[in-house]
This record gives C-alpha cells, structure tokens and sequence, in this order.
C-alpha cells in the first residue's frame, strides 16, 4: 500500500476507472497525472504516543524537575511527534520524505461535539426527527439530554461517530413504540437518556470496545 501511494505522491500518470470501484480489464481508464495535486494525507496511528513517549523519556533525576511540563506533555503526547516516530511506526522512509508538513489534530472539545450533534444539516438529531415526522409525531431533545449524549462520547473516548451509536441506542425503543402510540409529540429528557442507557448496557458496550 505504501509503495502505491509513493508512486502518486512522487509524480506519475496513473490510470483511474471512470466510475470508480474496481477495475476489470475490458473497461476504459483516464488517465490522470498527480504532478500538480496536492496530497494531505491523515491516519489515526493508534499506539503512535509509545513510540512519541519511549522518545521523550521525561524522567529526570534529582531537583527541580518541571514535574507539571511532564504532566502536559503525557496528556497529549501527539503533538510531540516527529518523522522518526512515523519511521518507528512503520511508515517507510520514502513516504515521509515527500510529506514535507507535519502536524496533529487536537481532540474534539466539548463544544465541537455538541455543535457536530445539532448544527450540520444531516446531524443525527435532525435524522430523527424528520423520521418521527413521517409518523406525525414531533420529536424534541432537551438541552440537558444532548448534554449527557455529549458527556457520554467524552467520557467513553468515542469522538463524533460515537455519538451517533449512543443516539441510536437511545432512540431504538421509540422507534418501535411511538409510532403505534396516538401521542403526538415526543420528548427526549435527559433521565430518559440515562435509563435507556443503562437498560441497553451501553457503559459495558463501549468499555469492551
């Protein structure tokens, strides 16, 4: 897989299929040539802050040492990275020659998970709502209810695409039930969170995961 991607990172005209998946013999291909592209390449490289950590090796002997620097510094290890630590990894030398810039992504906050849970225009929560309203049933979250969705994906480690797991978890009782009830709004609290969380195990769910 490195080698191939070191071919479209160094210059080369390859040979793309028209409509994408796999390609067969008999089929078309375009030609498209990466000299002019720019590549921003991303991975999770999860273990990496070992490898950033054996580096560091922030124990020091006798006085004075910044005790809280080294704190920081084992709170987010990522930002310490550098090419050896991508070599140590596993990446070969030739990929990260020709990856001039590098750099980490902090972990999305609080806010932006509560934003990423509302704003957009596909947001999970909207998802469901336009399904309720097929049923004729307006559907409504609590402030305090998004709230505790929000702490949940913080507290498991689960990043945005926990929250849609811990939505659905949530919402999978509902889905059944409300439709066939003649209530004609529905409101999701922060309690009924709380209970369909624990009625569903999720704390054992996403620890083992």
């Amino acid at each position: 897989m490195q080698q191939g991607l070191l071919k479209l990172l160094e210059g080369s005209v390859v040979l793309v299929p028209p409509n994408g998946g796999r390609k067969h013999p008999e089929q078309k291909m375009i030609a498209v040539d990466t000299k002019n592209i720019l590549f921003i390449c991303g991975g999770a490289f999860d273990g990496i802050e070992r490898k950033i950590a054996s580096r560091l090796n922030t124990h020091v002997v006798g006085y004075g040492h910044d005790i809280e620097g080294r704190k920081k510094k084992r709170e987010n290890l990522i930002k310490y990275v550098l090419p050896m630590d991508l070599k140590s990894f596993g990446l070969i030398p030739e990929i990260i020659g020709r990856l001039p810039i590098l750099t980490s992504l902090d972990p999305l906050d609080r806010e932006a998970l509560r934003r990423i849970l509302t704003e957009p225009k596909n947001a999970i929560t909207r998802q469901y709502r336009k399904l309720f309203e097929m049923d004729g049933v307006k559907l409504k979250f609590t402030e305090d209810a998004l709230d505790l969705i929000v702490d949940k994906a913080i507290e498991y480690k689960l990043g945005a695409r926990g929250l849609r797991s811990i939505v659905e978890t949530v919402m999978m009782d509902a889905m059944f039930e409300i439709p066939t009830q003649t209530r004609k709004e529905f409101v999701v609290d922060k309690s009924y969170v709380q209970d369909q969380l624990e009625k569903a195990h999720f704390e054992k769910t996403a620890i083992s995961e």
